[in-house]
């Protein structure tokens, strides 16, 4: 056996245990902001007609929310560098807690749009925030680990978060979604209190400058892949029902979803041993399903497509957030990841924006093709990365 693999497994068995009550308090806290910023997706002609908009009206709910949390993550999360990290965290649930209240009573449209702004700027904060206290929390080693264990938390929401609320929805009206949220952020406002750990801010000597956390090497090139995977990603995923047809859209989202739950597990086992070599693997599957979906419209193709790709997205933002911790620090993790919680955003915006124009222009059948140039310039340039962001 390599002596620097023997190294590795022995510090691995020396590392102290997992803090796992933390971890899951951390992870329930993604899974609070997912539900939140995506719930209204699903209560679109009931919200519509309680509120008095249209529908396009109520989707605006999610792009506000979206574009606070871009406008915002960098300078709040600079803001709050010099305080404790649990109570920041806890106010954050709070603050999650009474923006869900607010939109669970709300009659005014504009009230329900402002409360929804304000809780974009909540999940910035959040975003920019979990990684790094995650990081923290564990032995470097297993630094991989926990964040796929966060990471969890959103593909939970993905899978039955959001139709757990959209039932509750059907069943006994979209408010009391929204309340059964607020709740859940109120409670997991408690449980952080007494399951995380109460790390210290960095002190101001050990802060570095916003500018200079760019710069360190690696951070661009992980911020760069990640801006571009993700645009590459929703440029195809917001328009897959017109790819997938109107019978088998809700089957091909079921099979993305729980083929993510595969992807975050396995990448939880391997990411603090082969991080870069399973980047690869995810890009490549990634860029094999466009050309799946390129080619092929059969059932059988497009679920087989989509299971593929799940398992693929499962891991890609893990090993992103990974790689672009293991560039600029622990220390550095809040701000690092507030940057990257503003490209992921942008990514998002970007993707959704260029692939209407091509669905308009050419049809959903060259969504897959026009991202795959995207898909393989991201692959490439993991593959030459030598050091840093991807080191090998």
């Amino acid at each position: 056996m390599p002596a620097q693999s023997t190294s590795t497994m022995s510090r691995a068995r020396s590392a102290p245990p997992m803090p796992w009550p933390g971890l899951l308090a951390l992870s329930a806290a993604a899974f609070t902001a997912v539900s939140t910023e995506l719930l209204p997706a699903g209560l679109l002609p009931s919200m519509s007609a309680d509120l008095g908009v249209s529908e396009a009206q109520v989707g605006f709910l999610v792009t506000g929310f979206a574009v606070t949390g871009f406008l915002t993550a960098i300078p709040v999360t600079a803001a709050v560098r010099g305080l404790p990290r649990r109570p920041v965290l806890i106010a954050v649930l709070a603050g999650f807690a009474l923006l869900n209240l607010v939109t669970a009573v709300s009659s005014a449209y504009p009230l329900t749009f402002a409360a929804r702004l304000l809780a974009g700027v909540m999940g910035g904060t959040l975003w920019a925030m979990l990684v790094g206290y995650a990081a923290r929390m564990v032995h470097p080693d297993r630094r991989g680990r926990a964040i796929a264990v966060v990471s969890a938390g959103i593909t939970v929401a993905l899978c039955a978060g959001l139709p757990a609320g959209t039932a509750v929805a059907a069943a006994i009206g979209w408010r009391a979604a929204f309340a059964a949220l607020a709740v859940l952020a109120g409670l997991l406002a408690l449980c952080v209190r007494w399951l995380a750990p109460a790390l210290a801010p960095e002190p101001p000597e050990a802060r570095t400058p916003l500018r200079r956390v760019a710069t360190l090497p690696g951070a661009r090139t992980s911020l760069a892949v990640t801006v571009v995977v993700i645009l590459a990603h929703h440029a195809v995923y917001t328009y897959l029902a017109p790819i997938a047809g109107p019978r088998w859209t809700g089957v091909t989202l079921l099979v993305f979803g729980l083929a993510t739950v595969a992807g975050v597990w396995v990448t939880g086992v391997v990411i603090d041993r082969h991080a870069r070599r399973t980047l690869l693997v995810a890009l490549t599957m990634t860029a094999v399903t466009m050309v799946v979906l390129g080619v092929s419209g059969h059932p059988a193709a497009l679920l087989a497509a989509a299971a593929l790709w799940g398992v693929a997205f499962g891991a890609i933002p893990t090993l992103l957030q990974t790689a672009l911790i293991n560039a600029t620090g622990p220390a550095n993790a809040d701000v690092a990841t507030s940057m990257q919680t503003t490209v992921y955003n942008l990514g998002i915006a970007s993707g959704s924006f260029a692939g209407g124009l091509v669905l308009d222009a050419s049809g959903a059948a060259a969504l897959p093709w026009t991202v795959l140039p995207l898909l393989a310039a991201a692959l490439l340039t993991v593959a030459l990365a030598r050091r840093h962001a991807f080191p090998r």
